[in-house]
């Protein structure tokens, strides 16, 4: 029997990634972002907004920490994932979140949140596969990639932006 457990979310952050390290010296970054879905209700137009907790590691959290900010807008690929910790009162919790395993920052430069990526095109950018140089990466300038268009062909998985840094 085959199963598949796949995310993808087009969201606004909701603060400033929080980027720690494990003992071994990894990078792992969390933040949230909110979807908005908009319905008829009657005659009125309503929306719903859901906040999702996302969860980035190795170099994507680098890149997350460095680029993403309050207010901008991401596209996240990953898959769902359900752990089970003790509160301070021993009692057992579970926390399900997405482990982000592609990001493709959609906002351009100067839209939504702080100056973190203003940098514009830098000499370090890194490509899809989380190698270094080349096109794209975390410092596009969005004018260089243009603006994201819902009505193009699938933009989000066709950009020289999108990370796939699924090997930890």
């Amino acid at each position: 029997m085959a199963s598949l457990n796949k995310v993808m979310l087009i969201g606004r952050l909701g603060k400033d990634p929080e980027v720690r390290y494990t003992q071994g010296g990894t990078a792992v970054a969390s933040f949230s972002i909110a979807t908005t879905e908009k319905f008829k209700k009657g005659d009125e137009w309503e929306e719903k907004t859901e906040w999702h907790a996302i969860t980035v590691w190795a170099r994507l959290a680098e890149i997350a920490g460095e680029y993403l900010a309050k207010g901008k807008e991401v596209f996240i690929e990953g898959r769902l994932q359900t752990r089970k910790w003790q509160d301070k009162d021993g009692k057992d919790r579970y926390t399900t979140e997405i482990v982000g395993e592609k990001m493709q920052m959609l906002s351009g430069k100067g839209e939504g949140g702080s100056s973190k990526s203003e940098g514009g095109n830098k000499g370090d950018n890194q490509s899809s596969n989380g190698g270094g140089g080349g096109n794209g990466g975390a410092g596009y300038s969005h004018k260089e990639y243009g603006a994201f268009n819902p009505a193009d062909d699938i933009p989000f998985l066709m950009g020289p932006s999108l990370y796939n840094l699924t090997e930890r």
